[in-house]
């Protein structure tokens, strides 16, 4: 291998190729062996956003080292039951032979190695360091950031590979924003004296998107008013995305994606129009549903029965046939998959183009797990569509796609201030718990979903929100639904500016009394991202900060202060109109003392 052969590589798969197969490797992977292969290390991170094929760059360089008797075994770790199967089944189109069901006691001579998951080594650590130690191994940690799930997993991988001969690890979403080191990785203090984690190589959604790797996401928000009655008896109504405390947040959010009300049939309606558009370009072009708990998603399969006329494939994390159902559905042209969480991570389905996001996991991790169900690019050209509700945190993530983030283990804090990670520091925690397990969300905030309905709000892509408010059904709704399957990304945006300067011309034109809904452009409307939330926060630390210099007070005085006159929650939990009104408070309160 030469240092400059991947110049000359296509970045993208021939063809169709099936997963695990490619002819040649992409541009990314070519480089990242010609770097593994010129150090040649015992432990070396792999940090590649989903769908940019990690487990061709894994397994081919897995063949490299048994081939070069560097390794003369291999074991695989991965998250769930189903990922070891189609590492096992990835992994034996280029030869080399897998255990998935492998348990104990000695190993088939007609094998290479053993496909096995987290909970696996931790059930049983010293079998697999007894296998590390008798012959050299090259462990694979796929999604390594799952052997942080629980302090005995990452303490079990610890012991069961720390003789291994070589350790590649793997992820391809943000690592965990707890400070528990994952074991096996590197981490480097920066001149903030912060350490953080340090990958040997870096292939992120930006760079896979210019070389055509992966898809570009187009994001299809829904607003709608929504009401419900509390444990207390109080009748609440709101409209979602606009500013309100978290738990009213949460609760209308569950409201609309309750499928008794208008809001998730209008929605998955607004997603089957579009997979039909899609699949005029890509006729077996499939969607995903990606639904909470169990009773959802099969009420969601009865909806899309009822809309299409066709039956949805249903996958249960506790069902035996659930990794048949989806191999099952990988293969043929049906249309909807509906799934609870046990889909959002490294499942590989390449024909899924369009995802509803019908869950109310909240952290970053998961919705970029999500969301990479959908980005692996077949052939150039291909567009990716995810329907969401207007909860602005979701808006937040959905116009980062492309921050990278590494792991941080030391968060520093000034005594008194408020932490404004400290929410995001829980929602992960409830993000990596066991992935069919209950949540026991229903528990903590009983509530009765009354009434919703649906609202087409906005689109977003490569950070920018284009369209107007509009009913289902539409005229405006209709432009978006119907944007082409086949787009370069540059394309995707020139046609969503002109469908946005279209609209805008369109309303001037109508009288105000034609007018029932908000006619403003997206990026105009009130609604306040996730991201500027984060910058309030800081900006009102950034002000109290200031103000505790000139009045001599505490950071948590200030604060307290500013609750007590102003009124509402802590800032973590405050609106963007609240935290507003304590800066403007803080500002009065210093310019008194000048």
């Amino acid at each position: 291998m030469t240092t400059t052969a991947s110049h000359h590589l296509s970045p993208a798969f021939p063809g169709r190729a099936p997963w695990g197969t490619a002819g040649k490797l992409r541009a990314w992977q070519q480089g990242a062996m010609e770097k593994y292969i010129q150090e040649q290390p015992r432990d070396f991170l792999a940090v590649a956003t989903p769908g940019a094929g990690k487990t061709t760059f894994a397994l081919t360089l897995a063949s490299w080292l048994l081939h070069h008797h560097v390794v003369q075994q291999i074991t695989v770790v991965a998250p769930t039951e189903h990922l070891k199967k189609q590492w096992a089944a990835a992994a034996a189109r280029i030869g080399i032979k897998l255990d998935p069901d492998y348990s104990a006691g000695p190993l088939s001579k007609e094998y290479d190695g053993v496909a096995v998951t987290y909970a696996g080594v931790g059930v049983r650590p010293m079998l697999h360091r007894n296998r590390s130690e008798q012959r050299k191994t090259l462990v694979i940690l796929d999604e390594i950031h799952h052997a942080g799930d629980s302090k005995s997993w990452g303490e079990a991988c610890l012991e069961a590979f720390e003789p291994a001969t070589r350790r590649l690890a793997l992820t391809g979403t943000p690592f965990r924003s707890d400070t528990n080191p994952i074991p096996f990785v590197t981490y480097e203090e920066g001149n903030d004296g912060i350490r953080r984690s340090s990958a040997d190589y870096t292939y992120g959604y930006g760079n896979a998107l210019g070389d055509g790797v992966v898809r570009p996401v187009i994001f299809l928000s829904y607003s709608g008013n929504m009401r419900w009655r509390t444990k207390a008896g109080d009748e609440i109504a709101a409209r979602l995305g606009e500013p309100m405390t978290k738990d009213a947040i949460s609760q209308a959010w569950r409201t609309a994606l309750d499928p008794r009300g208008d809001w998730m049939p209008n929605v998955l309606r607004a997603a089957d129009q579009r997979l039909t558009e899609v699949r005029k370009a890509i006729p077996d072009a499939g969607g995903l549903v990606i639904a909470s708990d169990q009773d959802s998603a099969r009420s969601y399969a009865k909806l899309i029965r009822e809309i299409t006329g066709t039956k949805a494939t249903v996958v249960l994390s506790d069902d035996a046939g659930a990794s048949k159902r989806i191999d099952e559905f990988s293969e043929n042209e049906d249309r909807w998959m509906v799934a609870v969480r046990m889909v959002s991570e490294g499942v590989d389905v390449p024909r899924l183009s369009v995802g509803v996001y019908a869950t109310t996991i909240s952290t970053p991790l998961f919705f970029a797990q999500a969301v990479g169900r959908f980005v692996r690019s077949r052939r150039r050209g291909e567009t990716a569509s995810v329907f969401l509700p207007t909860i602005p945190m979701l808006l937040g993530f959905a116009n980062e796609m492309e921050v990278e983030r590494d792991h941080v283990l030391d968060r520093p804090k000034k005594e008194g201030e408020e932490d404004p990670y400290a929410e995001s520091e829980k929602e992960m925690d409830e993000a990596n718990k066991q992935e069919d397990e209950d949540t026991g969300e229903q528990d903590m905030l009983p509530f009765e979903a009354l009434e919703s309905d649906a609202v087409f709000d906005r689109v977003m892509y490569n950070g920018a929100e284009f369209g107007m408010q509009a009913h289902p059904g539409s005229e405006e709704e209709q432009d978006y639904l119907g944007i082409p399957g086949l787009l370069e990304p540059d394309q995707v945006q020139m046609l969503l500016q002109k469908r946005q300067a279209r609209q805008i011309a369109h309303s001037r034109k109508k009288p105000d009394e034609e007018a029932d809904l908000l006619e403003l452009p997206a990026e105009r409307r009130p609604v306040v991202s996730h991201k500027e939330l984060l910058e309030l926060r800081k900006q009102l630390n950034t002000m109290v900060g200031a103000y505790v210099h000139q009045s001599g007070k505490p950071h948590g005085v200030i604060h307290t202060e500013l609750r007590r006159v102003c009124g509402g929650p802590p800032s973590a939990e405050a609106t963007a109109g609240q935290i507003r009104e304590r800066i403007k408070k803080v500002q009065e309160w210093a310019t008194r003392m000048r």
